[in-house]
């Protein structure tokens, strides 16, 4: 069963914050559900809007002001330093976690879930130049 503990948050969070200074990148992170790390990235110099927007081949699914990163496409959706900054987090937030799912007979075991978001719905995303 997935779980994550403020502990293991802790642990994982020095080296986080570390990626993003890195790339010059505001964000928090925090723990939902006690099942899910979440990285929440507020502003910086990196327009993950506008790289989203032109991979993106269909206009209806472009990100206007936020983006919910889907874990297992982001390579997918992302270029450039934008999808090295995903590669980079994503590994960082991914170190001590196990997937023995097996999606065939409906049974999923991880370690704990990882979100990244891009802006917030009602707050969106601020590019600073």
């Amino acid at each position: 069963m997935a779980y994550m503990s403020q502990e293991r948050k802790a642990e994982i969070a020095p080296v986080v914050k570390a990626i993003c200074k890195k790339y010059g990148v505001k964000a928090s992170i925090a723990v939902r559900h006690h099942s899910t790390l979440v990285l929440n990235i507020k502003s910086g110099a990196i327009d993950f809007v506008g790289n989203y927007n032109e991979r993106s081949t269909n206009p209806v699914s472009h990100a206007k002001t936020y983006i919910d990163v889907n874990p297992y496409w982001y390579q997918e959706h992302f270029t450039g330093v934008a999808l090295d900054f995903m590669k980079e987090v994503f590994a960082a937030m991914n170190v001590g976690n196990h997937d023995h799912s097996d999606i065939q007979s409906d049974y999923f075991n991880v370690g704990w879930y990882v979100d990244v978001n891009v802006g917030r719905w009602d707050k969106p995303y601020t590019l600073e130049a």
